[in-house]
């Protein structure tokens, strides 16, 4: 199967009544790790990368090894391709015309009426190629990849429906008390959740997965929510696997072998994730 385009693959979530893990890759073995992950379960979600992945790399070598690892494992669930973060216009048009099949502008620093602007300007563009839009409404404490932000500033209900209609959005991030990384403890908050679904006419999206309870996230579900982010616990497994190598041999040489452990880590890991977030066998 090839990448599934975004709108399908949030048609596929509404269908079977899922929410969509999306895990952030860093290098070719943690994408291998994911697509493993999403086929052995049979359900379908998201690989994505931050435009911080893009200082190392390009949209091009990230989609054309994404699309190899699929045809590699000849996979037969749906998976999308995601740019997470995107904080340019620039970065989002790269990725669409890389054949990313959903972007994220996040312009969520910038005051409301510019946060719009450069939304808007992203989903004119990717609308042009059927691409759905992500964008971000509120701040969300934590750290993500190497920026770290203080900003907790949660989502206005009576914000939503005006930012969705005049940005042209496909689906919204939202700041309900979750955060970014593992440094701090999320405590999601459900009566502004619910208040910002009832304001939102697209589906809802958590950043901050990895520190967010599976109960609150199935919890979640009822207030329309489609996608779900976790990047710190792949990495953490992923990285760990690695320091206890070292730790048990100093003198170890192969590290493709500690990759490939690494790389079964992280299967784990994310199959744990997919079956806690929908009760999947």
């Amino acid at each position: 199967m090839q990448l599934v385009n975004g709108f399908t693959l949030m048609d596929y979530a509404k269908k079977h009544n899922l929410v969509l893990p999306a895990f952030n890759t860093t290098d070719y073995e943690m994408t291998l790790a994911i697509v493993k992950a999403f086929d052995e379960m049979g359900l379908g979600g998201y690989i994505q990368i931050s435009s911080n992945n893009l200082k190392f790399s390009s949209p091009q070598i990230i989609a054309n090894m994404t699309r190899e690892v699929m045809e590699r494992e000849n996979v037969s669930t749906p998976i999308g391709l995601h740019l997470d973060h995107g904080k340019s216009f620039d970065d989002v048009k790269a990725c669409i015309d890389a054949g990313f099949t959903s972007v994220m502008v996040d312009a969520s620093e910038l005051p409301y009426k510019e946060n719009i602007k450069a939304v808007k300007r992203a989903s004119e563009y990717a609308h042009f190629f059927n691409i759905p839009v992500e964008a971000e409404l509120g701040g969300i404490k934590g750290k993500e990849d190497d920026h770290v932000s203080d900003v907790n500033a949660k989502t206005h209900p009576e914000d939503v429906l005006n930012f969705v209609e005049k940005t042209g959005c496909d689906v919204l991030a939202v700041a309900v008390g979750n955060v970014h990384g593992l440094d701090l403890s999320p405590n999601l908050d459900f009566p502004l959740l619910e208040e910002v679904a009832k304001n939102s006419p697209v589906p809802l999206v958590l950043h901050g997965g990895s520190g967010i309870p599976f109960d609150q996230v199935r919890k979640a579900k009822n207030s329309n929510l489609i996608k779900v982010n976790y990047g710190s616990d792949l990495r953490k497994a992923y990285i760990k696997t690695f320091g206890q190598s070292y730790d048990q041999n100093h003198n170890e040489f192969n590290l493709i072998a500690v990759a490939s452990a690494g790389v079964d880590k992280v299967i784990d890991a994310a199959k744990n994730i997919i079956h806690e977030v929908n009760e999947v066998k």
